[in-house]
C-alpha cells in the first residue's frame, strides 16, 4: 500500500507517493549514439554561437557541441565582461561586426544596466553583465532549434581523406557520435582539428599568459583607482602580497557597484595535470589580488565581496596550419586580403610574460582584415576554424582572437561551408562569400552610442 498524503497535499497530485526501483548494469556492449547534422560546431562562445546561429538561420541542420555543461565559453564563463575589437578605433568609432552583435547590442542594450559603453582614444568598448549574455545565448540556441550537445569531450574525429566525417564523444550520460558535411573548429584549442591528425601550430619557447578573471561587487564606484593608481601601488606593493603581474586592470560595471579583475597572469598548459593545476593557481592569484585590492584601497573595495570566479581565460594555446598564416607585418599595414572575411583594429595585444605584456595600438583610421585562408586547414577540405583557432602567427593573433572579430570569423565560417555544401571550403566563390558578409568588410554605421542613456 502507498503511503498516505496530509491534508495539505496539493489535490492534483496522485494520492501516491511513488517508491518503486529496478536494479540496472551498463551493457559494456552498448553503442554509441548517432546524430546527424549539415554543420557541426565544436565550441559555443563568441565564434562558436556566431558560427551555429548563422548556420541555423541558413536553414542547415546545426549540431552545436561543447565541453562545458553550459553554453557561452570563456565570453559567459570566464567573466571577462568585455566586448572587445567591435568598434573601429577613436572615441566614438562605427560598428565593425555586425549579424549576432546587432542583436545582441540590441537585447542587452534594452535591459538596465546590463550593458555600458565606454568611449575612450583607442576604441570603445562595451560592458556586459555576463549572466545576461549567458541567458541570451541559451534562449537563441534553443529558439533557433540547434541540437546542443553540453559536457562533451571528444575522443575521436573519424576521416576519411582530407574530410573529417565524424566526432566521437564522450559525456556522462554516454557516448555520441555526430555525422556531419562540415565542420566549425571553435573550440579555442584547434581540439576538433588535433583530433582529427590535421596539422596544428603551438608557440614555441614563448608561453602565453591567461588571466583568472574575478568579479567583486559592493564596491565603492566613485572611490575607484585610475588605473595608474593600481599600477603604481602594484608595483610597489605587489611583491609583498606575492602578485605575479604588475600591470593591472579592474574596470568598474557602471550603476551596479560592481567590479571585475584582470590582474593575474596564469599560464594555460595543454597538458592535464599542469593544466588542472594552473586552474587552482590562478584562483589563488585572484585572491592575493582581492586582499591587495581592499588593504590598499580601502575606500572603494574595503567592503567588497567576491561575486564570482570566472573559468581560467586562455588566450592562446593551439592552433591551425591554415592555407594563410595571418602576420604581424600585415595587420600593421592593414592589409586587406583578397578572400577577406571580418576585420577589427583592437591592438596587438601579447600576454608572453608573467608580469606585463605587449600592448601596440593603431590610428583612429586604421582597420585589420582576416582572410578565409586562415580559417581553412590546409590539409582539410570541409572544415573552418574559428575564434582563436585561426592560424596566424603569435602577435597577429593577439590582435584578432577578441570577441568582435571572433564573432565574424563565426558568421564567415558558415557561410563558406554552406556554400561549400558537400564539397570543399577551398573552391568557393570568394566573392559570393564575401557579398553576403559585406557588412562585416565595408559597411561604416553603427557608432558606439551607449544606449542606456537614451
Amino acid at each position: 500500500m502507498g503511503l498516505a498524503r496530509s491534508e495539505h497535499s496539493n489535490p492534483e497530485t496522485p494520492g501516491e507517493v511513488a517508491t518503486g526501483t529496478r536494479v540496472v548494469r551498463r551493457d559494456a556492449r552498448a553503442s554509441a549514439q548517432r546524430v546527424a547534422c549539415d554543420i557541426c560546431v565544436v565550441g559555443s562562445g563568441a565564434a562558436g554561437m556566431s558560427a551555429a546561429l548563422e548556420a541555423a538561420r541558413l536553414g542547415r541542420r546545426v549540431v552545436l557541441v561543447d565541453s562545458l555543461p553550459v553554453l557561452g565559453g570563456q565570453a559567459v564563463n570566464s567573466i571577462i565582461g568585455t566586448f572587445c575589437g567591435l568598434f573601429s578605433n577613436g572615441n566614438h568609432g562605427f560598428q565593425f561586426t555586425h549579424g549576432i552583435a546587432d542583436e545582441i547590442l540590441r537585447d542587452l542594450g534594452g535591459m538596465e544596466k546590463k550593458l555600458h559603453y565606454r568611449h575612450g582614444p583607442v576604441t570603445t568598448v562595451v560592458y556586459y553583465d555576463e549572466i545576461a549574455l549567458g541567458r541570451w545565448v541559451e534562449e537563441s540556441v534553443r529558439k533557433a532549434g540547434i541540437v546542443t550537445i553540453l559536457g562533451a569531450v571528444m575522443r575521436g574525429v573519424q576521416r576519411c581523406g582530407r574530410r573529417a566525417t565524424a566526432l566521437e564523444l564522450a559525456t556522462r550520460y554516454g557516448d555520441v557520435i555526430v555525422e556531419a558535411t562540415g565542420f566549425v573548429d571553435a573550440s579555442g584549442d584547434a581540439a576538433l582539428a588535433w583530433l582529427g591528425g590535421f596539422a596544428c601550430r603551438e608557440p614555441e619557447g614563448v608561453p602565453v599568459f591567461g588571466t583568472q578573471m574575478v568579479a567583486l561587487e559592493g564596491i565603492v564606484e566613485a572611490a575607484h583607482p585610475t588605473r595608474a593608481e593600481l599600477a603604481a601601488k602594484m608595483q610597489e606593493k605587489g611583491d609583498s602580497y606575492g602578485l605575479l603581474r604588475r600591470n593591472c586592470v579592474s574596470f568598474v560595471i557602471p550603476g551596479r557597484n560592481i567590479a571585475v579583475l584582470n590582474m593575474t597572469h596564469t599560464q594555460t598548459p595543454l597538458e592535464p595535470l599542469a593544466a588542472s593545476k594552473a586552474t587552482l593557481e590562478g584562483k589563488a592569484q585572484a585572491d592575493l589580488s582581492v586582499k591587495f585590492l581592499m588593504a590598499e584601497f580601502p575606500a572603494c573595495f574595503g567592503k567588497a565581496n567576491v561575486r564570482g570566479y570566472g573559468m581560467p581565460g586562455i588566450r592562446q594555446t593551439r592552433w591551425i596550419v591554415g592555407r594563410h598564416q595571418l602576420t604581424l607585418d600585415e595587420v600593421r599595414r592593414g592589409h586587406r586580403h583578397h578572400d577577406a572575411i571580418g576585420r577589427t583594429a583592437w591592438p596587438v595585444e601579447l600576454h608572453d610574460t608573467g608580469a606585463g605584456y605587449a600592448w601596440q595600438t593603431f590610428p583612429e583610421e586604421h582597420a585589420h582584415y582576416i582572410p578565409l585562408g586562415s580559417l581553412i586547414p590546409e590539409d582539410a577540405d570541409n572544415i573552418c576554424a574559428a575564434g582563436r583557432c585561426i592560424d596566424a602567427d603569435l602577435a597577429a593573433l593577439s590582435s584578432v582572437r577578441v570577441m568582435g572579430p571572433c564573432m565574424a570569423m563565426g558568421a564567415a565560417a558558415a557561410h563558406a561551408l554552406d556554400l561549400a555544401g558537400s564539397g570543399s571550403v577551398r573552391q568557393i566563390d570568394v566573392a559570393a562569400l564575401q557579398k553576403r558578409l559585406s557588412d562585416n568588410l565595408d559597411r561604416r554605421d553603427g557608432g558606439g552610442k551607449d544606449r542606456n542613456t537614451r
